[in-house]
């Protein structure tokens, strides 16, 4: 029932929201919409106004792509798709949960591209149970023979909440705990990713991301640049007006407050424009151009973090260092204001 409901829902609080500017990109992510009916898929993205749009994107599980899907996905303005792919060893992708192998994974590329996708992403996680320097290597030779448009790259971050977590926290032995790699080969992988990358012509422009020159994701780089964005749907997050909003995490309760004619949003919070910059644009290889205020303001901690070798400046642009990304979260709590 509340499978049927949802998309209705989620059309609904488009179709009801206030454009106060005509977007030119679209993002479909969380859960798996590509398993979505396909006419309720067309009816959620027709709500939304400025088709075509400069850029489609659709988080797809390997497995789920079908020619006819495909087809319907960009029917309905789908221009790229982004592959949860984590891996492409078996052991490895077996202990995730995943049912792909690198062959499925190879066979959809070619079902998007024969559909006219031809803009793919492809996420795979250094960190992952098992992992080691041989089987990294062999998933990043995947990508080479693949050739993908975009890679994203995401060092295992363990979240101490979670089963896995703890175990990790005391030494259990279930869920893969024993079998993480330590954080100094999480970021070898992540180092050699970034060379190999480089070599392939995937450069990186986002600390996570990587891209052939004029494929990089034109959404995510909205939300890196901090320029408008308005997110529907469960636990979406929006940035309009200087105000943050977010909405419920509850798909149940999303649906319920929809029908009751009520708004989804739990929480709004001001903008912080001056500490998000340096928050979100560090993540850019391209860095920011601080504004003279901001240079007096921050100059204690650029100061430092530019004679430890983390931040670096040139031309007016402050950006981080190799050395800088891998401690990056370190660098951007400093530009916290409050």
């Amino acid at each position: 029932m509340l499978e049927e409901q949802y998309p209705q829902a989620l059309e609904g609080e488009i179709g009801a929201h206030h454009w106060a500017w005509t977007p030119e990109t679209v993002y479909l992510g969380g859960g798996t919409p590509s398993q979505m009916d396909l006419a309720a898929l067309a009816r959620v993205l027709a709500a939304v106004p400025g088709k075509p749009w400069r850029e489609a994107t659709m988080e797809a599980a390997p497995g789920t792509v079908s020619i006819e899907r495909a087809r319907s996905w960009r029917e309905s303005g789908i221009t790229r798709v982004s592959l949860g792919v984590q891996s492409f060893v078996q052991k490895e992708i077996a202990r995730t949960g995943r049912k792909h192998t690198a062959a499925i994974v190879e066979n959809e590329l070619a079902v998007l591209a024969a559909a006219g996708i031809a803009e793919v992403n492809i996420d795979l996680i250094a960190g992952l149970a098992g992992q080691t320097e041989d089987s990294w290597r062999e998933s990043l030779a995947w990508i080479e023979r693949l050739q993908p448009s975009h890679v994203s790259i995401y060092m295992l971050e363990i979240d101490e909440d979670s089963r896995l977590g703890q175990e990790v926290l005391l030494n259990g032995k279930r869920y893969g705990a024993p079998d993480i790699p330590s954080d100094e080969r999480i970021a070898a992988f992540y180092e050699e990713a970034v060379e190999r990358l480089a070599a392939m012509g995937l450069p990186r422009y986002e600390i996570s991301n990587f891209a052939r020159p004029g494929c990089e994701s034109a959404h995510n780089l909205k939300y890196w640049r901090l320029e408008p964005y308005v997110g529907f749907g469960t636990d979406a997050h929006s940035l309009e007006n200087g105000v943050r909003r977010q909405n419920t995490d509850d798909a149940a309760e999303y649906v319920a407050r929809m029908q009751r004619g009520e708004s989804p949003c739990v929480e709004e919070t001001p903008a912080h424009a001056a500490d998000e910059r340096f928050f979100v644009g560090l993540r850019l290889s391209e860095g920011i151009r601080p504004t003279p205020d901001e240079w007096r303001q921050f100059e204690a901690p650029i100061h430092r973090f530019i004679s430890e070798g983390l931040l670096e400046s040139a031309g007016g642009l402050l950006r981080l260092t190799s050395r800088g990304v891998l401690l990056s979260n370190e660098v951007f709590q400093e530009f916290l204001i409050g």
